[in-house]
This record gives structure tokens, C-alpha cells and sequence, in this order.
């Protein structure tokens, strides 16, 4: 299937979830994408804030969400979470 897929700058951290969210838009359609801190701590250590992580490593991470989103990795809300 042939998706474009743009991720516009707007992250934000979640309290509620310990995760950093982010927004893909899907053929003009918004979807929600998450990696927990902990995720981030696992991969890139704890250096930084979570946001300030997720956004040093930006372009893997929207990179990684692409490859979710084309495998339809969608939780039940909707949501892609990255691990």
C-alpha cells in the first residue's frame, strides 16, 4: 500500500503515559505516535530528558514509525507505540 507519511514538529510529553508522543499525518489523516521513556532510556540511555532524546534521535524514530504505521501496527486505540 502507497501511504504518504509526514511528521510535523509537534512532540509532547505525556504524563500520563511516561511516553513521548508524536504526530504522523497518514494521507492527511493524524495519527498518534508514543515511545516511553523507559523505551528511550533502553536505547539511547538517560543522558537527557525523554523529549530532548526523542528529539535528538528524531529521524530514526519517524523512521521506525513509518515502517509501523505501512505494517499497520495500530493498537486498539489507534496509537502506534514504538519499543
Amino acid at each position: 500500500m502507497n501511504q504518504s507519511i509526514e511528521f510535523p514538529e509537534r512532540e509532547w510529553w505525556n504524563a500520563e503515559y511516561q511516553a513521548v508522543c508524536f504526530i504522523a499525518l497518514v494521507n492527511g489523516f493524524q495519527v498518534t505516535c508514543a515511545i516511553s521513556s523507559a523505551a528511550l532510556s533502553v536505547r539511547y540511555g538517560r543522558d537527557a530528558s525523554p523529549l530532548t532524546t526523542f528529539q535528538q534521535h528524531r529521524w530514526d524514530l519517524e523512521d521506525e514509525a513509518s515502517d509501523a504505521i505501512r505494517d499497520g501496527s495500530e493498537d486498539a486505540q489507534g496509537w502506534v507505540w514504538l519499543s
